[in-house]
């Protein structure tokens, strides 16, 4: 027989049920709390442009208290070893933005999926997955998938895995946050953008990998973060040709920056000749113009938002 305190029956079981529950709540008051507590934040987990070997592409992940949203995936199975690498598990990605389709950005989405896929199946994750992009890169990504990967894992496509084709404007929302698309003109690639509201109200705008566009003024003026492209210093141009190729340098993302009264500037898709001494000189060549935070990270570097 069990003793009397175990009874539920008891007066005695009645308390002791009663304090167990109390203790679940405060249990449950404390992990919530825990999570409205933790800070937004950013994952570089790569920070190159297409041709790089010294470090990996650029792609990021935005990880709030209400989940993971990650941003490219970079030019192959890499991006498998950066999230290992950061910490982030398979099971914790359920949204997935996509800029655009060039090689350096879309192949890591091919092998997300094929990830996902086997944890789905072999019972490790749960709910659903979401690739958004637009319709170029959605068709791209779509055919790669059809054509490379295992019968049983494109069957995934369209049931737990859905391919969301997104519009110049459309908003979603992903880990929490509440994104505005938006199209970038690219001269060489249909290519989105997006503006993010986080969960503490602060606004975070990605430009892609190319130069800004006047006509998105209002996706990025004022905003609390700014994550631009620098593919090398201006005093270098000679040497990496940014603006035969369509990009722009630290001196142009910082003239930008200030311009566009935002109030911290981040750097990415860079060239990789100079990683030693890049945080170093692309900071500083940006500092000329813009007077705000300037952030050149590392591969799988996190920044506090």
């Amino acid at each position: 027989f069990l003793p009397e305190y175990f009874s539920p029956a008891s007066s005695a079981g009645k308390k002791t049920v009663a304090n167990l529950c109390y203790l679940c709540k405060i249990k449950q008051i404390h992990s919530f709390l825990k999570m409205e507590n933790k800070k937004n934040e950013l994952i570089m987990l790569g920070t190159g442009n297409a041709a790089v070997t010294r470090c990996y592409n650029t792609c990021f992940a935005l990880r709030t208290s209400q989940g993971t949203l990650l941003v490219d995936a970079g030019g192959g199975n890499g991006i498998l070893i950066q999230l290992e690498k950061a910490g982030i598990a398979i099971s914790d990605i359920h949204n997935l933005f996509v800029t655009h389709a060039h090689t350096d950005h879309i192949l890591g989405v091919i092998w997300i999926i094929r990830t996902i896929a086997q944890h789905m199946q072999q019972g490790k994750y749960e709910g659903i997955f979401r690739v958004y992009a637009h319709d170029k890169a959605i068709q791209v990504i779509d055919w790669i998938c059809r054509m490379t990967l295992p019968g049983k894992i494109v069957a995934c496509l369209g049931e737990r895995i859905l391919l969301c084709e997104v519009k110049d404007g459309d908003a979603l929302e992903a880990a929490g946050m509440k994104l505005q698309c938006f199209d970038i003109l690219s001269t060489k690639e249909k290519q989105f953008g997006f503006r993010a509201i986080l969960p503490d109200h602060q606004i975070l705008t990605c430009l892609g990998d190319e130069p800004y566009n006047e006509t998105n003024r209002n996706y990025v003026e004022g905003a609390d973060w700014l994550l631009c492209e620098a593919f090398c210093l201006y005093e270098d141009r000679e040497r990496f040709k940014p603006y035969e190729k369509h990009h722009s340098t630290a001196l142009d993302a910082g003239r930008l920056a200030a311009q566009l009264n935002v109030k911290h500037l981040l750097l990415y898709h860079t060239e990789d000749k100079t990683l030693e001494t890049r945080k170093m000189k692309y900071t500083e060549e940006a500092g000329k113009h813009f007077k705000g935070s300037i952030f050149v990270p590392d591969d799988l570097e996190l920044i506090e938002l």
